[in-house]
């Protein structure tokens, strides 16, 4: 994934029952990005 790292910023906004492994980023894309990228991204 290309993006903007932002695991120090976004990790503590996560709801409570939300979490993330140790070896996960939280990564921002842009809008645009995530429009192209739909196609391949499954539905449920």
């Amino acid at each position: 994934m290309i993006g903007t790292e932002a695991t120090p910023l976004l990790d503590p906004e996560l709801p409570h029952d939300a979490s993330r492994a140790d070896d996960e980023r939280i990564v921002v894309i842009t809008r645009e990005t995530l429009l192209r990228a739909k196609a391949q991204i499954p539905d449920a």
